[in-house]
């Protein structure tokens, strides 16, 4: 298994475990943009647009939040 992919597995299941817990009362099991350190422009190659978690036209499968096609988080998986 590779670090990106260990990396990837951890922090959904992190997530996952997070979601878990919260109360019935919130919104959403996506995590904050901020604690994934997510910003709007691209990491070299890696953009959100190019991500297995990219729903068009500016959302996030595991990002809460308007995303930026351009953007990038810590979540980057690339699509196969």
């Amino acid at each position: 298994m590779s670090r990106r992919d260990f990396l990837f597995a951890a922090a959904v299941g992190g997530g996952a475990a997070l979601g878990l817990a919260a109360t019935s009362a919130q919104a959403s099991n996506k995590m904050s943009p901020r604690a994934m350190s997510y910003r709007p422009s691209p990491n070299g190659q890696q953009r959100c647009d190019n991500c297995a978690n990219w729903q068009p036209p500016g959302a996030c499968k595991l990002v809460d939040g308007p995303i930026a096609p351009s953007g990038w988080c810590i979540l980057y998986h690339p699509k196969k």
